[in-house]
């Protein structure tokens, strides 16, 4: 099990997310992001703002994507 943060994953703030591997670890950001969406959350809503910018280029978020998966591979177990 590892841990990363919303903001470490595009987001907000520095709630903590629990996972075996990146796809669930983005799952959980993403469900996140969607509750705060639906709150209204400003400082979620401007971060969701700059993640639909870098979306419009594949390769930009196809990089991104790839650049937090290592991140996320690369950090220690949980203890």
């Amino acid at each position: 099990m590892k841990t990363m943060t919303c903001k470490q994953l595009g987001g907000a703030c520095e709630l903590a997310f629990h996972a075996s591997n990146f796809d669930e670890i983005a799952a959980q950001s993403k469900q996140h992001g969607m509750e705060m969406f639906n709150r209204g959350d400003q400082p979620h809503l401007e971060a969701m703002t700059a993640m639909k910018k870098m979306m419009q280029s594949p390769a930009d978020m196809q990089a991104w994507l790839e650049a937090k998966r290592k991140e996320f591979e690369a950090l220690p177990e949980d203890q």
